[in-house]
């Protein structure tokens, strides 16, 4: 497959894990070691810390990212709620995600979840139902949840990117879309919180029985996070979509973010993001001498 591997250098001094959620416009280097082989329709990696855009494969390519959307659901509701907040589960939520065979967190109505816990529902093992009740609850209603997402992209400069829902299932009146390059900057800015930095890079989380709420146990569907200084961040799946990942780690001082898009063989997506989080750890690309 043909890959554009590129190093960019900012041109000014950043520090460490400064997670910029922009790359330069222009390349001032170009890498020539070889980088790892890919197989999504789309791969993108990011130095997060200098700007570098480590890879590029088609990742200005719109695509369906499936539930990679739950990245600016989560990234929506940390702006505006508070951890304490309690979301009351309904009928509806559940129904939401049963009817249309999306993954849930085994909510049941009538629960009342704290908003520090449910991030734990929506991304470990990716519940639609949590994502319709936290998109119902600070729209509010759905609907104008999802405007809130769009307005977020452009403010973000995502302009590849249009969300329909919250929870990247297919929709009647088509899926929305986005680009490998888009989910590495939104998650170099979602992971500028720390709140969702901790939940993305969590992988068993309970909570116990209380009076508002049944127990549950919530297993991250991510595989790298056993990896040095993984911090998640999403997993996807759609039949339109592929197999999906967004990926990052702090390695030697840097973070790395990549995507990968459209994937047809599911272990294959994790493999290869352990393969390029190692190519871009031990092969960092050059910083631009000022007097050039």
């Amino acid at each position: 497959m043909c890959m554009a591997v590129l190093g960019l250098s900012t041109g000014f001094s950043v520090p460490a894990l400064a997670q910029s959620a922009q790359a330069p416009a222009a390349a001032a280097h170009v890498r020539t070691v070889d980088a790892p082989p890919v197989y999504g329709r789309a791969t993108y990696l990011l130095d997060a810390s200098t700007g570098a855009v480590r890879l590029d494969d088609a990742g200005a390519r719109r695509m369906p990212i499936a539930s990679l959307t739950k990245v600016m659901t989560a990234y929506v509701v940390l702006k505006q709620a508070k951890l304490t907040d309690t979301v009351t589960i309904t009928a509806a939520d559940v129904r939401y995600a049963n009817d249309n065979g999306g993954t849930s967190a085994d909510l049941e109505p009538g629960d009342r979840v704290q908003i520090k816990d449910l991030l734990y529902g929506l991304l470990l093992p990716s519940g639609a139902d949590a994502a319709h009740a936290m998109a119902r609850t600070y729209g509010p209603g759905v609907d104008g949840f999802v405007a809130k997402m769009n307005d977020t992209a452009r403010q973000l400069g995502l302009k590849d990117t249009h969300y329909v829902n919250p929870d990247g299932l297919p929709m009647p009146g088509g899926d929305g879309y986005s680009t490998a390059q888009d989910q590495a900057r939104l998650a170099a800015a979602a992971l500028r919180d720390k709140t969702f930095a901790k939940v993305t890079s969590t992988q068993r989380y309970s909570i116990g029985a209380t009076a508002t709420h049944g127990a549950h146990t919530w297993t991250n569907t991510n595989e790298m996070l056993d990896l040095p200084g993984a911090l998640g961040v999403k997993t996807g799946f759609t039949q339109a979509a592929g197999f999906c990942l967004t990926f990052a780690a702090d390695r030697q001082g840097h973070r790395l973010i990549g995507v990968i898009l459209g994937e047809d063989v599911s272990s294959r997506r994790f493999s290869t993001a352990e393969s390029l989080l190692d190519w871009a750890a031990d092969n960092p690309a050059p910083q631009r001498n000022p007097a050039a």
